[in-house]
């Protein structure tokens, strides 16, 4: 980061207790701000259990960021993430993920990432009405894999798991504050 760029980031709130993705704003904001509190609060997305579709998914994240911003009093910034998946005009199904941040001024940025494909049998259970971390538990024969390696982690077989997904979308919606020059006007 920029010496130029001082971020005001005292207390960031997760919009979400998922410790993945309270881990994956940690490992970046101390990157930047060495000295912040990250903390996870528990808010609704406003959208499906299983988003589909960039927009929905984004629109989910966006919710989390400004629920746990306003739920939370002294915050500076609040991150919400949500994962989906997007159906392709081929039938077949993606993975997608979101970040998005809010400061207390109101400002925002996003950032994407997350974007692999899902196997034929775990896009059937999705359509089926399952959530993508359950239908990963049901075909890896293992539990609780949207709260640890995602299914990106079991797909690139521990190559990258969730939250190392995670973290350059965290990245890439702080843009913004680090480096305002390219987009203040």
């Amino acid at each position: 980061m920029d010496a130029q760029t001082p971020l005001n980031m005292d207390l960031v709130i997760v919009g979400s207790t998922n410790p993945v993705k309270v881990a994956a704003v940690q490992a970046v904001v101390a990157r930047i701000a060495p000295n912040a509190t990250v903390r996870g609060v528990a808010v609704a997305s406003g959208v499906p259990s299983q988003p589909v579709g960039d927009e929905e998914t984004q629109a989910g994240a966006r919710q989390r960021a400004r629920s746990a911003l306003a739920s939370t009093e002294g915050a500076t910034f609040a991150v919400g993430l949500e994962g989906g998946v997007v159906v392709l005009p081929d039938g077949r199904m993606r993975s997608c993920a979101w970040a998005v941040v809010v400061d207390c001024h109101g400002r925002e940025g996003i950032g994407g990432s997350l974007s692999m494909p899902l196997p034929d049998r775990v896009a059937a259970r999705i359509r089926a009405g399952e959530e993508l971390g359950h239908a990963m538990d049901a075909e890896a024969d293992t539990v609780g894999t949207k709260h640890g390696r995602g299914a990106v982690g079991i797909l690139t077989a521990g190559l990258v798991d969730r939250q190392r997904a995670y973290e350059p979308m965290v990245a890439y919606a702080l843009a913004p504050w680090l480096a305002p020059a390219f987009f203040d006007a």
